[in-house]
């Protein structure tokens, strides 16, 4: 998933960040409120997590002005206030979930994962298909010829990039950005190994090959 992390405590929000990235998400981690509205509303994330006591602009008013807008994105809010009245509030502004802190890592990554499980009100898809490989985005099943395919979380999140820009070409660099979050070249070969791991799965073991390469320009799945 995609999950955009507003939090203003450096190391709260590194330490939510990074334990994400480790669960295979990509994550854009913004220390205010203000620019967190902003990125909130230019990018599309499949959660939002947002800490309610942000400087300028706090939590409970970027919640407002995002539902007032029509983002209707997933919203989990973090706070220190862990009263039911604070509860309440929260939830009638607009979040989909609420966790107080101190929190546990696992109970904040189950609360987003079950976020990111709910259809939503939106005409994005929840299902993608190439040819006979079937992705169910909610609860992450990959089917190819009625087969179960059993992918670690970056080769989803990699074979996911792919089939949602069918028919295009991503570079090296493209997957880097979107699914490692990675914004240098760290000259490693970790697309390759992930793409090779990938074609061992989804390709190899059926007659038909759905990744080609593209000599010199990169990966693609070929639109039907």
């Amino acid at each position: 998933m995609k999950i955009l992390v507003i939090e203003d405590d450096k190391t709260t929000g590194a330490y939510i960040a990074d334990g994400l990235r480790q669960e295979g998400h990509v994550v854009d981690l913004i220390d205010n409120g203000a620019d967190g509205l902003v990125q909130a509303t230019v990018g599309t994330y499949d959660v939002i997590v947002i800490d309610r006591m942000l400087p300028g602009l706090d939590g409970l008013s970027v919640v407002k002005t995002l539902r007032g807008a029509r983002n209707l994105s997933p919203v989990l809010l973090l706070t220190a206030l862990g009263g039911v009245n604070d509860r309440i509030e929260g939830l009638n502004a607009g979040a989909d979930d609420y966790l107080a802190k101190p929190f546990a890592f696992g109970e904040l990554s189950a609360r987003i994962n079950a976020l990111g499980r709910r259809p939503q009100m939106s005409d994005a898809p929840v299902t993608l298909r190439a040819r006979d490989l079937e992705v169910d985005l909610l609860t992450r099943k990959v089917t190819r010829a009625g087969q179960t395919i059993d992918l670690l979380p970056r080769e989803f999140a990699l074979l996911e990039h792919l089939l949602r820009r069918k028919g295009r070409v991503q570079t090296r660099t493209m997957l880097l950005e979107s699914v490692w979050d990675i914004h240098f070249d760290p000259q490693t070969n970790v697309v390759e190994t992930h793409i090779s791991r990938l074609r061992a799965k989804v390709d190899k073991p059926f007659d038909k090959e759905l990744i080609t390469t593209v000599r010199g320009a990169g990966y693609r799945i070929d639109a039907e």
